[in-house]
């Protein structure tokens, strides 16, 4: 039976790495699915963290462990874009 694959957008990431939500930690740390994001998503994420001090180091490393992360370019055919102030501000928003 092919295991279940589960995406990982960067507001979900954010949300990971800079708050206590407990059917997210379960579902990421604990679950068993197979996780993925792309380098993009990881990039989005962390870079729309306004403080950074507010980062999990600890689930930072957990959610690296457990995530499949493959490149953006490669999987869509389209490079990496910078994140923009709004983007970064629709992503916290979404991740709250």
């Amino acid at each position: 039976m092919q295991q279940q694959k589960y995406y990982l957008k960067a507001e979900v990431i954010n949300k990971f790495l800079t708050s206590s939500d407990d059917k997210l930690e379960t579902l990421i740390m604990v679950s068993g699915l197979e996780l993925l994001t792309t380098d993009q998503a990881l990039y989005e994420a962390m870079a729309s963290v306004e403080d950074r001090k507010k980062i999990d180091l600890n689930k930072l490393v957990k959610l690296l462990e457990v995530t499949q992360i493959v490149s953006h370019q490669n999987s869509t055919g389209t490079k990496r874009t910078i994140l923009t102030p709004e983007k970064a501000t629709e992503i916290r928003k979404k991740a709250q």
